[in-house]
């Protein structure tokens, strides 16, 4: 990974998207700080196009596609998008899957649930799984004491086997059922809110993110960022970012932010 310091100016010039993570992304031990935010407003004001994307759950997606300086918040993982339609003037929602399919996934998804809970100590249900509308999100750190890497292993294992997606975040393991992710939706935001080819211009875009569920997006942007504490993760996942920040979590985003503004004016 190479130090975010050395991104040129050219690069910079060349982005109109960036992308990020929330949890120890833009949050720092849990919390929004006023350097992350302030960054989020900032890449926005500079006329750069600000996408989040999440495991967190529907509920969180609503208020922050309403309240935060963002375009548009994929949530749970790719199974939905929400964005605040300007012309309307009115929260706009799109789905991965069918309210019928959700109905069937909900049956299975609280079995699966029950079998974690059962054979994995330590474990909870995160506290928001109350508002999520696709995934189960299995607390392994957040609200409990850390389980372990065994322990999240044996989690991952357990929705496999149930035919579900399990991916890792740095406090939650979130499994779903459906062909969809982060970057599947993203590519459909991109393509039919803003008319942008994803895939042809990625290059133009900056994902920024701290752990092994953001190694898919680390490895279809040329740009990814990681902040300082994906370090901890090197030999966990399939993909590191390309850059890193010097910063942990929202010091390293806002770090991050405050660099690409500052070459885009470079002229």
């Amino acid at each position: 990974m190479t130090p975010f310091e050395q991104f040129s100016a050219a690069q910079a010039r060349a982005i109109h998207t960036v992308i990020t993570d929330i949890d120890d992304t833009i949050t720092t031990e849990g919390k929004l700080t006023a350097a992350a935010y302030a960054a989020l407003d900032r890449l926005r004001a500079s006329g750069l196009r600000v996408i989040v994307t999440t495991g967190r759950p529907a509920g969180w997606c609503d208020h922050i596609a309403r309240m935060w300086p963002v375009d548009a918040v994929v949530g749970e993982n790719g199974g939905c998008c929400y964005w605040y339609d300007q012309a309307t003037r009115k929260l706009a929602v799109r789905h991965s899957l069918l309210p019928d399919a959700l109905q069937a996934n909900r049956r299975k998804l609280d079995a699966v649930a029950q079998q974690v809970l059962k054979e994995v100590p330590g474990t909870a249900l995160a506290s928001d799984q109350f508002c999520r509308l696709y995934d189960l999100a299995i607390d392994f750190c957040e609200d409990v004491p850390h389980i372990g890497d065994a322990g999240v292993a044996r989690i991952v294992q357990i929705m496999e086997a149930a035919g579900m997606t399990a991916k890792v975040s740095s406090i939650h393991v979130n499994g779903w059922f459906g062909r969809y992710d982060k970057l599947s939706m993203s590519r459909e935001v991109m393509r039919d809110l803003y008319g942008v080819d994803l895939d042809a211009q990625r290059d133009r875009f900056i994902y920024a993110g701290d752990s092994p569920n953001d190694a898919p997006m680390f490895a279809h942007f040329p740009n990814a960022v990681g902040v300082a504490n994906v370090r901890d993760f090197v030999g966990k996942m399939d993909a590191l970012p390309a850059y890193v920040t010097q910063g942990r979590s929202g010091e390293g985003f806002a770090q991050m932010a405050e660099r690409l503004i500052g070459l885009r004016a470079v002229r």
